[in-house]
């Protein structure tokens, strides 16, 4: 009987550790697009309310990978009553911080916690999802699973307890062959809802893959946000100086 329940234990550690390999596997290609990023994007932003009632918000996006951590800057350009920058890090152990500022303001500013779930696009698309610190949290499970025609890998990926996040949990839908995702779905903490976002018209340059739109929904709610990706470069070359502070404040 110790036999059998040595070998039961042994079989079990085999599967977890087999797991384990499988989830760091899965989750390889994504953290590398993070921690190779050097991209441009130009496009707009359109919030649909629950009356069809469009808002539309040209917006310029940068990212690069500098000194251990993601720096990204979301310029919002017109109109011009809704100009404000954001400048947005993200470190390996899923580590954010936000600084936004107006123009007119002579610094950049810390946007607390409590507003990072929040912006100007609607409640299905935060400031905090422009990120993507899920692919760094300590709990990750996976498992197969379909969406649609595509047999992708399905993540699930829970906070620890020192995370700063809005989400109690993040299950993404990668695409099997391009480690892309499809779909995700975000389950708040506080009120238990849940944000549905596709990703559209995939496509690669440079050997980098991005969606040409990405679509958030409240499930259950009318209406959604739209985040039109209309040109950009995956290979930008950028600098350092273009996320500093002080050239930022120019507008």
């Amino acid at each position: 009987m110790m036999r059998i329940g040595g070998l039961a234990v042994f079989a079990a550690l085999l599967t977890v550790t087999a797991h384990c390999a499988d989830v760091r596997a899965v989750l390889a290609e994504p953290r590398k697009q993070i921690e190779t990023a050097d991209y441009r994007i130009v496009g707009r932003i359109v919030r649909v309310d629950a009356n069809g009632t469009r808002t539309n918000l040209a917006v310029n996006v940068k990212a690069h990978w500098f000194t251990g951590a993601l720096h990204i800057v979301l310029d919002v350009t017109s109109p011009q009553p809704s100009r404000f920058r954001l400048l947005m890090e993200m470190r390996p152990d899923g580590r954010v911080s936000m600084k936004i500022a107006h123009p007119g303001d002579k610094e950049f500013t810390g946007l607390p916690f409590e507003q990072w779930n929040g912006g100007p696009f609607g409640p299905s698309f935060s400031y905090e999802d422009f990120l993507n610190p899920e692919l760094y949290w300590p709990g990750q499970s996976l498992e197969k699973a379909k969406y649609g025609a595509r047999d992708c890998d399905l993540l699930t990926s829970t906070p620890g307890p020192d995370d700063r996040t809005h989400y109690a949990k993040v299950q993404t839908w990668l695409d099997h062959t391009i480690a892309f995702p499809v779909h995700a779905e975000k389950t708040l903490k506080e009120s238990g809802a849940v944000k549905e976002f596709s990703f559209i018209g995939l496509r690669r340059e440079g050997g980098v893959w991005s969606a040409s739109q990405i679509e958030g929904k409240m499930r259950g709610e009318r209406g959604s946000t739209l985040f039109l990706l209309e040109r950009g470069s995956a290979k930008a070359n950028l600098k350092p100086e273009d996320f500093r502070g002080e050239s930022l404040l120019k507008f």
